[in-house]
């Protein structure tokens, strides 16, 4: 019994506990505060809308009721129960002419907009609008000079008069064209005939242009006009083109007209091409409202970077054109016209990047608001100091200038410039010009000086002394004459740089010259070799000696030229072109004929080093080092092996190696009357013979000099003739 009185006590409790919760539940639409009151619950302030987005919701005591914004229906109130949902009332089909007359409805949720046709609009200026309030009127009649120089009709359609032209695009306003100024700068008297006809091309364009018929314009296809641009600059821009200043100028000047008067004509909004000669992209941006924000241009080698207003400038014709024209070896042509750059002491500049040319429609770019931005990629990957150029026309005909240009950042494959206006530009790098120190300039005029007198002293030694005329002296003499006509010409022409076509000449003429003693170097070796090592029969025929000293070096040089022209003459001296690799055709014989004379110095020097103590053993050892020694420069000098040092001139670190060179080549002709007349006594025989004719007194001084002299030069003679030789 316990238990079911248990049971029942449980039962009465959960009765009452679920009488009292009922007595504290709010009725719908009402929620409990912490005064534990029911109050009225907003179910318009909930997290997501009750009445969902495109409806307006309304609470009310205890409840709520939605309502559809205007442009949405249904209409009256509903609640989210009924499963009602708002859908866009589309204006523009239940009324068709609501916009009005000349304009065009557009639904848009919960509302509509009104578009003004082609060459209609508000009396406002507005071409879009949503109150109607106005209907949309013809251009014409808003505004009477809408078209500039032509005359408006069909709401907005631009019929140019003579003179005046809109590139054929209707519905833009019709500018001035002056085709007899069109190339203001541009006089083709002082350009070559290829020039002359790029000029004529664009001049009959325009005048296509300003004849304001529809028949013409259609005639006109930009994109033919600019392969025949590209086509023109290509053969004007040929290997071996040196312009001066003056033609470099007029050759921009054409290239940016051309541009402009192209990029209307282009049917696409950007158009790229590339030729041998150059490569090019243009943007064109159309439409009856200003483009805005950045734009970019690139070729391979270059990024141009700026602003649509910029290009547009303050006055938008309907269209805006931007270009960027890349010339893919002018640099070469250019490598010059620096006088107006101050660079450090001991510098020269070179161009490390493509040139190019950057234009916009904005004519008013002399000086801008926004500067542009060119990214160039170097041509070397160096860490020089680079500079940013551009060609200015004012410097006397024209120069490359850094005013309105700054270098933003440089690393070793590119350079990013900033520049407030517009031309041609490009980016040089300074470079270590081993050629302007001083000391070495004096010591090579001082040096080739007196190596002239010398050679001169050699060859009449050599062609006129009958007794002492052999195989050697006769290559002797040779190279004698090969040197001294060279040194001549390297004094008097090798910064003879204002005629291209002479400096290219003097170049050559050097190149052959150098290359010819060179051989009679080698030729040198040969002869050395065959008499100390062969001994008897070590003539050679004239017609090899003569093929080998002067044939060999004209195929060379002909074969260069062949090769490449534009390779000889270089903007600061008449020599060859270190950057097209031409400069090997002079490098490489030079080092062969190095190594095989080193060949023979050694093996000579061996030979005479075996004939030393075996000819004459009681010559005392101070005796024989002097001799040796002796001997062992003078086959240095006739051998030329001393022009290896040339080899090792890279920077300012090899300047030791600069001196060397500098002092042992402009001193070669010294050295040779040395080695070859003075220290020889048959020579100085001859010479006091031919002194005892002109002066009698001296005959007897030099017979009491010469018997004094008798006893000390027995031993050295005996080693000093090895067969024909007088070393």
């Amino acid at each position: 019994m316990r238990h079911v009185y248990l049971l029942i006590l449980v039962l009465l409790f959960a009765l009452m506990e679920k009488m009292l919760m009922n007595k504290n539940q709010c009725s719908q639409g009402y929620r409990t505060n912490k005064a534990k009151k029911c109050v009225d619950e907003d179910e318009c302030d909930f997290e997501t809308p009750i009445c969902g987005q495109n409806a307006n919701c309304t609470n009310t005591n205890g409840s709520y009721y939605c309502e559809c914004k205007e442009g949405f229906e249904p209409k009256g109130q509903f609640k989210q129960e009924n499963e009602t949902t708002c859908r866009d009332k589309d204006e523009c089909k239940d009324d068709p002419g609501l916009c009005g007359t000349n304009a065009t409805c557009h639904n848009t949720p919960g509302s509509f907009k009104c578009t003004c046709a082609a060459g209609f609009r508000l009396k406002s200026g507005e071409t879009n609008f949503t109150e109607l309030k106005e209907n949309c009127q013809s251009v014409c009649i808003l505004d009477k000079i809408i078209c500039g120089g032509g005359d408006c009709q069909n709401g907005h359609e631009c019929k140019c008069n003579a003179g005046f032209t809109n590139y054929g695009h209707k519905t833009m306003n019709c500018t001035e064209l002056n085709c007899d100024t069109l190339m203001t700068k541009s006089n083709t008297s002082q350009v070559s005939p290829k020039l002359t006809k790029i000029v004529s091309l664009m001049r009959n364009s325009c005048l296509v242009l300003a004849s304001a018929r529809k028949e013409d314009y259609e005639q006109v296809d930009g994109e033919s006009l600019l392969e025949k641009l590209l086509d023109a600059l290509d053969n004007l821009l040929h290997d071996g083109f040196q312009p001066d200043n003056n033609m470099v100028s007029v050759i921009f000047d054409i290239v940016e007209s051309a541009l402009t008067l192209i990029g209307p004509f282009l049917k696409n909004s950007q158009t790229q091409r590339s030729s041998k000669k150059t490569e090019v992209e243009l943007l064109v941006k159309r439409g009856s409202s200003q483009p805005e924000g950045p734009f970019v241009i690139s070729t391979n080698t270059t990024r141009f970077s700026s602003h649509w207003d910029t290009a547009t400038g303050n006055n938008y014709l309907g269209f805006t054109t931007a270009a960027l024209l890349s010339y893919k070896s002018l640099e070469k042509s250019l490598n010059r016209f620096f006088g107006y750059i101050e660079g450090p002491e001991n510098k020269h500049f070179k161009i490390n990047s493509r040139i190019v040319t950057a234009i916009v429609s904005n004519k008013e770019t002399g000086h801008l608001e926004k500067p542009v931005i060119v990214t160039f990629s170097h041509l070397k990957h160096t860490n020089e100091k680079h500079t940013c150029v551009f060609w200015d026309p004012s410097q006397q005909g024209g120069a490359w200038s850094t005013s309105g240009c700054t270098t933003v950042n440089s690393s070793e494959v590119q350079t990013v410039c900033s520049c407030n206006h517009l031309s041609s530009f490009a980016v040089l790098m300074a470079l270590y010009d081993i050629g302007d120190v001083y000391e070495l300039r004096l010591i090579t005029l001082v040096g080739l000086s007196l190596s002239l007198v010398c050679l001169l002293i050699c060859i009449a030694t050599f062609y006129f002394v009958r007794s002492i005329q052999s195989t050697c002296n006769t290559i002797h003499l040779h190279l004698c004459i090969s040197l001294f006509i060279a040194y001549l010409v390297f004094l008097v022409g090798i910064t003879r740089t204002d005629n291209k076509v002479g400096c290219s000449i003097i170049a050559g003429v050097l190149h052959y010259l150098f290359l010819a003693a060179f051989c009679w170097m080698c030729l040198e070796g040969v002869q050395l070799f065959r008499m100390v090592v062969l001994v008897f029969n070590t003539t050679l025929r004239p017609l090899y000696m003569f093929a080998a000293g002067y044939g060999v070096p004209a195929v060379i040089v002909a074969v260069s030229a062949a090769v490449s022209a534009d390779g000889y003459g270089t903007d600061r001296y008449c020599w060859l072109n270190f950057e097209d690799g031409i400069i090997w055709s002079f490098y490489g014989p030079v080092c062969v004929i190095i190594i095989v004379n080193v060949f023979f110095f050694l093996i000579t020097i061996w030979k005479l080093a075996e004939k030393f103590s075996s000819l004459n053993p009681d010559l005392d050892n101070l005796q024989k080092i002097k001799t040796f020694i002796i001997t062992a420069i003078a086959q240095l000098c006739v051998l030329g092996i001393m022009w290896v040092f040339g080899c090792f001139q890279f920077d300012e670190s090899m300047l030791a190696m600069s001196y060397i060179f500098t002092i042992l080549s402009s001193l070669q002709g010294v050295l040779m009357v040395i080695m070859h007349c003075w220290l020889s006594k048959q020579v100085r025989d001859e010479y006091a013979k031919f002194l005892s004719c002109i002066c009698p007194q001296q005959k007897r001084k030099y017979s009491e000099s010469s018997s004094n002299q008798t006893s000390k030069s027995q031993a050295a003679k005996s080693i000093q003739h090895t067969g024909e030789s007088h070393i």
